[in-house]
């Protein structure tokens, strides 16, 4: 991409290539589609602000992600959000089984969520999963595990977790 830091072509670039990964990932956090989209339109301003400097857009994009995601940690531990009542999102455009599986994904503790989410939606690899997240692949491939476990019994009618 040849488009230069900071120009209009370069912003709409960026927001058409990111813009909803980083809502589904704030989603998974957040519960909720209007927090989602203010948390991945602050990741945008935080790239704006730090200007260039990114080795390639795989590292902008884990940049970004990484930066999601403290965005979703800060705004889970606002006082406002601890003091709010959450809205229930509509998800009844999806088909049953997708809605369903959602859901149940977004049941999981964050960890699982996260991990999930970027294995088999972004399709990163346990490796990139782990230094996205500071963690180390053993840790990345173990949440899976269980992730992966928790969801499985909770979709063929399980017991409930944590």
């Amino acid at each position: 991409m040849e488009n230069s830091f900071g120009t209009d072509e370069f912003i709409q670039h960026v927001l058409d290539k990111y813009s909803k990964m980083l809502i589904k990932i704030a989603f998974t956090y957040v519960k909720n589609m209007a927090d989602a989209e203010d948390i991945a339109q602050d990741a945008f301003v935080s790239l704006i602000r730090k200007g260039s400097g990114f080795d390639s857009e795989e590292h902008e994009k884990a940049w970004l992600i990484r930066v999601t995601i403290n965005n979703c940690k800060n705004h889970l531990k606002s006082a406002w959000s601890k003091r709010r009542v959450p809205l229930e999102e509509d998800i009844s455009y999806m088909q049953e089984e997708e809605s369903e599986v959602l859901i149940t994904v977004l049941k999981l503790p964050p960890k699982y969520r996260t991990v999930i989410h970027l294995y088999y939606y972004e399709e990163y690899s346990i490796n990139e999963i782990a230094e996205i997240l500071h963690k180390k692949p053993a840790t990345i491939g173990t949440w899976l595990s269980r992730g992966r476990n928790l969801l499985k019994s909770e979709l063929t009618g399980g017991f409930e977790y944590e």
